[in-house]
């Protein structure tokens, strides 16, 4: 008995979609070893789970080598193609052009250069949106640093002014009791002063 043509849609049941992705997951960095090994090449593999966990995989030293030269050939390639001018679209027309072309019945129909030039637009703009994404990022984290450099300054200076304040007022306690204390002062108390001139 072979095996059973296996239905390409989604596993309903949870426990076996989740054993299918285990053995499958496992299956795949398999795979990307032995062609790393067997053709000397190198490969990243970055797998998020249902759930959001990530599995990965490097036939390199690192992950993020192999992403960033990934980053500056996709850079050059979206820079040398004649698209550049069609990526620039906005993404709310790539949506509108994505939505219809997939709503219409005729999407089976789409060549392969038609769907590889829809996927090249909308990477392109999920790189853009991400990229400013990243940019407002790192310009709030900036900010939010200065702002706590001038908390923190400013909570030393009031520090160092109640230091001070607590300090004076010790400094003014001794004096009032001090001057509360007729001894202090070189003052004989009333009975004494009485018995004297008694």
């Amino acid at each position: 008995m072979g095996r059973r043509k296996v239905e390409m849609k989604r596993i309903e049941d949870k426990s076996s979609r989740q054993v299918t992705f285990s053995k499958r997951r496992s299956g795949l960095i398999k795979k990307a070893r032995e062609l790393s090994v067997l053709c000397d090449v190198e490969i990243a593999l970055v797998i998020f789970s249902s759930r959001g966990r990530l599995y990965e995989f490097s036939s390199a030293d690192s992950l993020a080598k192999i992403l960033a030269r990934h980053r500056i050939h996709y850079e050059q390639e979206t820079e040398d193609s004649k698209d550049v001018n069609e990526a620039r679209r906005s993404h709310t027309e790539l949506l509108h052009i994505v939505q219809s072309q997939l709503e219409e019945p005729i999407v089976e129909q789409l060549s392969t250069m038609e769907l590889v030039k829809l996927e090249k637009q909308l990477d392109t703009a999920l790189y853009e949106t991400r990229a400013r994404k990243t940019q407002l990022m790192m310009e709030s984290i900036i900010t939010l640093q200065e702002k706590e450099k001038l908390l923190k300054a400013e909570n030393e200076l009031l520090e160092r002014e109640m230091a001070a304040m607590e300090k004076n007022e010790d400094d003014t306690n001794e004096v009032v009791i001090g001057l509360n204390n007729p001894e202090h002062l070189g003052y004989l108390p009333q009975k004494q002063t009485l018995s004297l001139l008694q």
